[in-house]
């Protein structure tokens, strides 16, 4: 599929994995589950799935279900020599044309049909990016004028409504009421 600066906001892939690890693979569609997440995908739940924090507290409410990646990171990260695919790393959902990055706390993005992920927060990158790829995790971290912390490594979201979704649905934005909370990791 080809774009430019003017087509619309779109997801490239999806992935799940139905077990615990770095990457997930790419899949033709998924069924987004209200509440749950990504069918089949080892961090689809109503409370917390990713290990670390069910060690903390396996009570705590999933942010987490659903993991986003704009494609133009990757574009910028390939440029760079790392060499990465869909799904590569571990994101459910792979846009392109939306900047996920300045999205704030609430916003609904309308994936697909009927689909909705209400957007909680950023992703914050690990060591097991590191162990992926060496250089990597320096590569989605940054800082601002400020000397802020900028973590580039995607989103997190809910599951508000479920359907299923896939390459090539659109990306629609629906911004929460006014005043904008700016993302924070989850």
């Amino acid at each position: 599929m080809t774009t430019s600066a003017f087509a619309p906001a779109h997801i490239v892939s999806v992935a799940a994995s139905p077990t615990h690890g770095f990457s997930k693979q790419p899949v033709p569609s998924v069924h987004l589950l209200a509440g749950v997440g990504v069918q089949d995908d080892a961090h689809a739940g109503h409370t917390v799935k990713h290990r670390s924090r069910v060690a903390a507290d396996p009570t705590q409410p999933n942010l987490r279900q659903v993991h986003l990646i704009h494609a133009e990171l990757l574009d910028e990260l390939n440029a760079a020599g790392f060499g990465l695919q869909p799904g590569d790393l571990g994101e459910n959902v792979l846009t392109r044309g939306v900047d996920l990055l300045a999205l704030p706390i609430g916003t609904r993005l309308h994936l697909g049909a009927e689909a909705v992920i209400k957007v909680t927060g950023l992703r914050n990158p690990c060591s097991q990016i590191e162990n992926f790829r060496p250089g990597l995790l320096a590569a989605v971290l940054g800082r601002d004028e400020d000397g802020n912390l900028i973590r580039k490594a995607g989103i997190m979201g809910v599951v508000a409504v479920g359907g299923e979704i896939r390459q090539g649905d659109s990306v629609q934005i629906e911004l929460p009421p006014l005043p904008h909370r700016a993302l924070e990791r989850v």
